[in-house]
């Protein structure tokens, strides 16, 4: 073994277990850069697909699962947050997709099935030849039982896809979360290769200094990352977003009589009182912007009684709360969908994750919780590609809760940075490997030695 092949061995990749599969096959109404993606993905057998919203996902994992049916003969399940199923089953139909929603293994059809996450305890893994993950960085939001029953179900299951919105890069482990799933390195093997704990920190972990590269060269080999499709090398046509105007409202809290200056919450629990005592304010404030206009709105809470008020002060509204009976949750999602209902009140826990609401171009949140990643996929839901219009933001909160939109917006900017940073490090590898570019290069490998020249053996 030469020097070159032992590097090669050290090398930490991601190998190929999937099937080549002729481009002209996958399905003509898919974008060239999805065409690819699907075609990389299918080789790689087991892969992750961090994309931003609007790029397309739920195709390419429709076609994924497509394409393993075809060249298996067996069936594909995805999973998917409960009233995105639905909408996958509409989505897929303009793609010529035929998807079939099932909440038990007594309904599942041969080709593309889809449950929702809940249900997930009711299938055969054994029966599936692959398993879809739609919007995968939900799994953060649910239990570790969730997390380690889908790792478990499907530990065999020959091909396996995850899908999501580009995952935070600092959040390594999201990333394990996806790499265990997959089946690629586990979450403590992950670490224990390119990580170290953080100042004694064991719950904090931070990349070693020599492992920056090569962690995203192997985060390269088995997952895209993209934010837009010439992050590819792709043209971004129809991917221009149009202008994101967001507006603050800040309300006076309840004053008290002894104290001059209002107190600023500062923790946690100080915050969640100010929401408790501005919220007759705030939802009247909230009401006023909505009932302003004939235009639909999603309005976005986080407290019961937030919900409650708002959807007894809003003009035309339908609430969804998590209690609500699964078949309230779908109705209402499709119905706003289809303009039958105009305003529509829930929270980010609910409808925040996978849902495309692009029709619609306003939105206001009655309070801002700490979670960037909330607002953030909040916000998404209508601010995506495919979105025509302008989009207003509304973020009412009361002079009490301190500077919570301040601090989202510095969540937000360490976000994009990193995610660019992210993009940066696998953009090339990636690149390669999906537009199978690789440059191929000849070695040298001299066979005789060489002689020096007389005359050059004499100079000093």
């Amino acid at each position: 073994m030469d020097y070159i092949e032992f590097l090669n061995e050290k090398r930490i990749t991601a190998k190929s277990s999937g099937f080549e599969v002729n481009r002209d096959r996958l399905n003509p109404l898919l974008f060239d850069y999805q065409k690819d993606i699907v075609k990389w993905a299918l080789k790689k057998g087991k892969a992750a697909i961090w994309s931003g919203t609007g790029t397309g996902k739920t195709n390419m994992e429709l076609e994924f699962a497509k394409q393993v049916h075809i060249e298996t003969g067996g069936n594909t399940l995805i999973v998917a947050p409960l009233a995105v199923a639905h909408q996958t089953v509409v989505e897929g139909r303009k793609f010529n997709y035929q998807v079939n929603i099932c909440r038990k293994q007594e309904d599942v059809k041969t080709g593309i099935n889809i449950t929702n996450y809940e249900m997930i305890e009711h299938f055969d893994p054994s029966k599936f030849q692959a398993i879809i993950l739609d919007e995968s960085s939900i799994l953060k939001s649910f239990t570790g039982k969730y997390r380690t029953l889908l790792i478990e179900m499907f530990k065999d299951t020959p091909y396996k896809l995850s899908a999501s919105a580009t995952p935070s890069p600092n959040d390594y482990m999201e990333i394990g979360n996806h790499a265990e799933f997959t089946g690629i390195m586990t979450r403590t093997e992950m670490l224990s290769t390119f990580f170290v704990h953080d100042a004694g920190d064991t719950g904090k972990w931070r990349l070693k200094g020599h492992a920056q590269d090569k962690f995203w060269e192997w985060i390269a080999t088995w997952a895209v990352v993209l934010q837009k499709p010439s992050d590819l090398g792709y043209s971004d046509e129809g991917f221009i977003l149009p202008e994101l105007r967001i507006h603050e409202i800040i309300v006076e809290s309840p004053k008290d009589p002894f104290v001059l200056i209002p107190k600023i919450a500062q923790t946690l629990q100080e915050r969640r009182q100010a929401r408790r005592d501005s919220l007759e304010t705030r939802v009247a404030k909230v009401a006023e912007i909505v009932n302003s206009t004939d235009e639909q709105f999603v309005v976005w809470c986080d407290l019961n009684d937030e919900s409650k008020a708002l959807k007894n002060a809003i003009d035309k509204s339908v609430e969804v709360r998590g209690s609500d009976k699964p078949e309230h949750k779908i109705d209402t999602a499709m119905d706003f969908v289809d303009g039958k209902v105009e305003n529509l009140v829930s929270k980010p826990s609910i409808f925040g994750f996978g849902m495309n609401w692009q029709h619609c171009n306003k939105m206001v949140f009655t309070g801002l919780s700490d979670s960037y990643e909330q607002y953030y996929q909040a916000i998404r839901r209508i601010y995506r590609y495919g979105q025509k219009r302008e989009v207003d933001i509304y973020i009412v909160t009361s002079e009490a809760e301190g500077a919570v939109k301040d601090n989202i917006e510095r969540k937000e900017k360490d976000a994009e940075n990193m995610i660019n940073e992210m993009v940066k490090h696998t953009q090339k590898i990636l690149t390669e490997e999906i537009h199978g570019t690789t440059k191929e290069t000849i070695g040298y490998y001299p066979t005789e030695k060489m002689k020096l020249p007389e005359w050059l053996k004499g100079v000093a």
